[in-house]
């Protein structure tokens, strides 16, 4: 198939042009390069893909510089792509970076996503995947979080236009049989992740033997999700033939895990003991995230194999690695 990835610089982006790339697809990655974080770290996953060994003689990797939000270089893109599937990975990410810079989500999680529905429908896209969050889940508290649970308390403007996304994704599916499969994501980690999350935070302080900030006093829990494992999700929801013109899936490794013991899993593969300030929690903020994945499992035959145990002791290889 011929693939279009928005965010293909950005961490999850960049390992879902690797596996398509090694099932031997056409990819066309899309990143604007924004200055959200390090943009040296965009660049050197885009890198990473245009110097990829491809094995298999179908694939080929296209970089494109554009911005969702430019609709006009969108449109003459798809135009010319003849896209079999679409998956949307760019948006502005960070729940407490959208309280400060609302305007920046509502520019590029709302009116960029719309540009994708639009461009979609007009030339008759097979399919579009897109990021959603588990953070549309907001203020609930029964865990684990299900599909059928109510996502009507956002708790920060990130939340809110990821859940808007998955409305207007219905809008589009059910006016001009669009289909669109939106994955809330938990707590995604591993090798070239985001700076601005807490495992790269931790390690980076550890390592530079400085004190880590530890929110709620520690007393958080977060479904730790393994890039490989969702990844695999992410291709099934682009591949699978039996879904539904609109579908939404928890995409999370099924098990919840405190905020303290993924500090003491952290603080043996870096080799220290750590340092904690210890502080209330951040706007924003949830205190647990625990998801329930039946029907990703049912549907996508979606089956999470790492553990914190042996995903942590990775990212942070690679994160010594990377820095060397």
């Amino acid at each position: 198939m011929k693939i279009l990835v928005t965010g293909a610089a950005g961490f999850i982006g960049m390992h879902v042009c690797e596996a398509l790339l090694a099932d031997g697809h056409e990819v066309v990655g899309l990143d604007n390069f924004n200055d959200y974080y390090d943009v040296q770290l965009k660049h050197d996953r885009m890198a990473r893909l245009k110097n990829l060994p491809l094995s298999n003689p179908a694939a080929s990797f296209t970089p494109v510089e554009i911005d969702v939000t430019d609709l006009p270089l969108i449109e003459r893109l798809f135009e010319q792509g003849g896209f079999d599937r679409v998956c949307h990975l760019a948006a502005q990410a960070g729940v407490r970076y959208s309280i400060e810079n609302p305007h920046v989500y509502q520019k590029t999680n709302l009116e960029g996503f719309l540009n994708l529905l639009e461009c979609c429908r007009h030339n008759k896209t097979g399919r579009l995947v897109y990021a959603s969050s588990s953070s549309v889940y907001g203020g609930n508290t029964e865990l684990p979080f299900s599909e059928s649970d109510r996502v009507d308390t956002p708790i920060s403007l990130y939340a809110a236009t990821k859940k808007a996304n998955e409305l207007m994704a219905h809008v589009y599916s059910h006016l001009y049989q669009v289909p669109t499969v939106g994955l809330r994501f938990f707590t995604v980690y591993g090798p070239w992740g985001r700076p601005d999350m807490a495992m790269w935070l931790f390690t980076e302080r550890l390592l530079r033997g400085e004190p880590i900030n530890v929110f709620n006093h520690g007393n958080m829990q977060r479904d730790f999700t393994y890039v490989d494992d969702i990844v695999q999700g992410v291709l099934a929801s682009l591949m699978s033939d039996t879904l539904d013109t609109y579908e939404v899936f928890n995409l999370g490794n099924h098990r919840t895990e405190k905020l303290m013991d993924l500090i003491d899993t952290l603080a043996q593969a870096v080799g220290v003991e750590p340092q904690m300030n210890m502080m209330p929690m951040q706007p924003g903020d949830v205190p647990a995230t625990y998801a329930n994945i039946d029907r990703a499992i049912e549907k996508l035959n979606f089956k999470p194999t790492t553990p914190i145990s042996v995903g942590v002791p990775a990212f942070v290889e690679w994160f010594k690695e990377y820095h060397a």
